[in-house]
């Protein structure tokens, strides 16, 4: 992600180094939810992805190169505490956006490549599900390899992200 642009309606801001802050976090928080931390699965049912040791979380070189914050301004809340509005979790979801970014690359990869552009990505939007998604001729031929080898399994995407 090259650069991030954020508007924020946090009502009447107390402090706006600590909204913009919380507003930086949470939406870091969202790029993980999306992007990073696939929820896996052992086959004897059992969650194999119980924390940051067992699945990614975001780094300082997973964030947005340029992360720009604004809250708006003269936006206040009456019926809350000094015309205050909640910070902490709306920016969660503006995260979706970057899912959706990547979602149109990929569509535009495809089309670029003669495939069809219509296609499910499944969040997280993970490096593997990007790659598997994009369709280039080494996706297919491991797609035809795994087919082979395989042949009872179900693809990735029909299943409930289980390990092998």
């Amino acid at each position: 992600i090259l650069r991030s642009d954020l508007l924020m309606d946090v009502g009447d801001s107390l402090n706006p180094a600590i909204d913009i802050g919380q507003v930086e976090g949470a939406f870091t928080q969202g790029l993980g939810l999306f992007t990073m931390e696939e929820v896996v699965y052992l086959k004897n049912g059992k969650l194999f992805t119980t924390g940051p040791g067992a699945y990614k979380i975001p780094s300082c070189n997973d964030i947005p190169i340029e992360l720009n914050v604004t809250l708006m301004d003269s936006t206040p809340n009456p019926r809350a505490i000094f015309n205050s509005k909640a910070v902490g979790e709306p920016p969660l979801f503006l995260a979706g956006s970057v899912f959706f970014a990547i979602k149109d690359a990929i569509r535009s990869a495809r089309i670029s490549r003669g495939h069809h552009p219509v296609f499910d990505l499944w969040a997280p939007a993970t490096a593997e599900r990007i790659r598997l998604a994009c369709k280039d001729q080494f996706t297919e031929m491991a797609k035809e390899k795994m087919k082979n080898k395989y042949p009872e399994k179900k693809e990735r995407s029909e299943r409930w992200n289980v390990v092998p």
